[in-house]
């Protein structure tokens, strides 16, 4: 861990030769080009036209790589050096597209771009430390060819993705995130934040009890977000109704129904009984308004006829709890 942080047992970069300069160019090509090949194929299902652009991408760097190869033989031979970036203090670091998953197209532009800019930044610092002209008129034209390359995602898009295109994936892109994401994560807090009010305010005004009332409202809450997870990725495995990963929308569903049952427990963790009650109304209150604007902005459901629904829905539910805490 150390020798990470620090860059312990790493070689400096002015420390290098000129045919290890050459072999880390080499790697580092061959590297993007998986990467690109690794983004194309994560994104060929749903978006196969900005697949293209990064398969043309990944064309670009083997012809990079093929150049350095054809330098490094006339110069210095077969054998090529290993040595990639994480032997190079202080060199850049590429993130392989599994740590980068979900793959969204505008994710992957932006770090193509970011990729390009750092390849370009690479060639520039390599030309200062070699002597021989025609490694440095090579190295030049790679550092150029990466610069004109720093907009190539969007100069490819143009080719392969046009408006009309980059639209379509857009909307495709926003509606996999609402049936994944905020579909179950919005029913997962609607049913935290309203099935736990009657068992947590009858238990509070039954008992008087604000640590029993806590403890009853922290129980209703993780048994109800275990529950509606387990619901959530075992009813449906996305295949056939294209809602996504089971196992994305089970945790969606079940950490948001925890966290809207436990908005409202939480207060009674305060000793005073009508302080914590006061504050557990206001949470209330503002994670109703929170379900009707979610419902409006993602669900497209009329804003006055979400509030209507889930305010009046509430107020039955809390008035409930009270009175039966009552009787």
């Amino acid at each position: 861990m150390l020798s990470r942080v620090f860059g312990l047992g790493r070689r400096a970069f002015d420390s290098l030769s000129e045919q290890e300069i050459l072999a880390l160019a080499i790697s580092s090509e061959e590297d993007d080009a998986r990467i690109y090949r690794a983004y194309a194929d994560g994104l060929r299902e749903e978006f196969p036209q900005s697949a293209k652009v990064f398969d043309a991408m990944a064309e670009e760097e083997d012809g990079h790589r093929a150049a350095l190869i054809e330098l490094h033989r006339a110069r210095f031979g077969e054998r090529i050096p290993l040595i990639r970036r994480e032997h190079v203090r202080g060199y850049y670091e590429r993130k392989p597209d599994w740590l980068v998953r979900p793959l969204g197209i505008d994710k992957v532009r932006d770090q193509a771009e970011a990729m390009e800019r750092q390849a370009y930044r690479f060639y520039v610092e390599a030309i200062k430390r070699t002597s021989d002209a025609s490694t440095r008129k090579l190295l030049g034209d790679l550092a150029a060819a990466e610069q004109g390359h720093e907009s190539l995602a969007h100069l490819l898009g143009d080719k392969h993705v046009p408006e009309d295109v980059k639209e379509e994936e857009a909307a495709g892109e926003r509606r996999q995130f609402i049936l994944t994401y905020v579909q179950p994560g919005l029913a997962g807090l609607m049913d935290g934040s309203v099935s736990t009010l009657a068992p947590i305010f009858a238990a509070a005004f039954a008992t008087q009890d604000t640590w029993q009332t806590f403890l009853i409202g922290l129980s209703a809450s993780v048994g109800a977000g275990i529950s509606m997870g387990f619901t959530e990725a075992a009813h449906d495995d996305g295949k056939l109704s294209g809602r996504g990963s089971p196992l994305k929308r089970g945790l969606a569903s079940g950490i948001m129904t925890t966290v809207g049952g436990l908005g409202h427990a939480l207060p009674y963790l305060i000793p005073h009984f009508w302080t914590a009650t006061t504050i557990a109304v206001i949470v209330v209150f503002f994670e109703l308004w929170a379900i009707a604007f979610i419902q409006n902005r993602y669900m497209e459901t009329p804003f006055l006829r979400a509030t209507f629904q889930v305010v009046l829905g509430g107020a039955l539910v809390l008035a409930a709890g009270v009175l039966i805490g009552n009787a």
